[in-house]
């Protein structure tokens, strides 16, 4: 009997909640770390990044209005839906970093984590920004949080899974949209978890995820009209500075990169989530 040809997959794009091939038909091949050929995964254009931006800004408003314990309890059913595949993201992990099946499998459980914790911030997070302000006068002075919008998001090299994760989940736990561009050099793991957010009650449109170069298709995001926001984890020097420029075109919020390299399994902090909230205050007269 002859040995079975292994069938070469060519991945897809995210865009709305469907799976798209990029509009420039292009791809590239996916090497493990060892340089084995795992897959192909699309290219995406310019186009595609438009595609994308427009179904986060359809999603939005659907998206911000709902509960902050239905967000919460979408996040959750993430984490189980990932949970449930927990087998192949480990392999795909050990693939895309070439660390043994035993860290591998703590990276994919810290992932799991990390959208169980960002979801019980979901209802909380506007009680620790918010405030009842003391003014002077016969007056109510309230402050409370209220989404950004849509946030392009460029994932890091680094964490394929992790990292992912942990700048997805803070986006959208207080009621963004995004669009990813995922890890150039690692992203099945992206992909795999395109397929878990697709079958997991998340509406289409509030998470987008583009493979592909960076370099190439953040710079459109961060010169979009219709973006609100940039967060450039994944960016490297010359790209952040490129796209900070473009941001100030329409003042958008931007999340530098961070000096240092970032430790995935250490505690997250709030400080993801409040980077893509703005504060509104209200006055209102006592006794009306």
């Amino acid at each position: 009997m002859s040995e079975r040809l292994a069938v070469r997959k060519t991945y897809k794009l995210f865009i709305g909640g469907a799976f798209p091939r990029s509009e420039s038909g292009r791809s590239y091949a996916v090497t493990s770390s060892k340089g084995d050929f795992l897959a192909n995964a699309a290219k995406a254009s310019r186009k595609d990044a438009r595609d994308a931006v427009a179904a986060a800004r359809k999603a939005f408003p659907g998206w911000s209005s709902a509960t902050p314990y239905n967000r919460g309890q979408i996040l959750y059913r993430v984490a189980e839906m990932l949970e449930g595949r927990r087998a192949q993201f480990v392999a795909e992990v050990v693939d895309a970093d070439g660390v043994t099946a035993k860290k591998a499998g703590e990276l994919v459980d810290a992932a799991v984590d990390r959208l169980v914790w960002y979801a019980g911030w979901s209802d909380k997070i506007g009680a620790i920004r918010g405030a009842a302000n003391p003014v002077a006068g016969p007056y109510f002075n309230l402050s409370t949080v209220e989404p950004t919008g849509v946030v392009a998001v460029v994932a890091p090299p680094t964490g394929p899974l992790l990292g992912l994760v942990s700048v997805i989940a803070p986006v959208i736990v207080t009621g963004n949209t995004c669009v990813v561009v995922a890890s150039e050099r690692a992203p099945l793991p992206s992909i795999t978890l395109a397929e878990v957010l697709a079958t997991s009650d998340l509406p289409g449109g509030v998470v987008n995820i583009l493979t592909g170069s960076a370099g190439e298709i953040a710079p459109w995001l961060a010169g979009h009209m219709d973006v609100n926001a940039v967060d450039l984890t994944g960016a490297d020097a010359d790209l952040a500075v490129r796209c900070e420029e473009l941001a100030a075109e329409n003042l958008k919020r931007v999340l530098r990169p961070p000096l240092d390299r970032i430790d995935w399994l250490a505690d997250p902090g709030t400080d993801r989530m409040t980077a893509f909230l703005e504060t509104k205050t209200v006055w209102h007269p006592i006794g009306v």
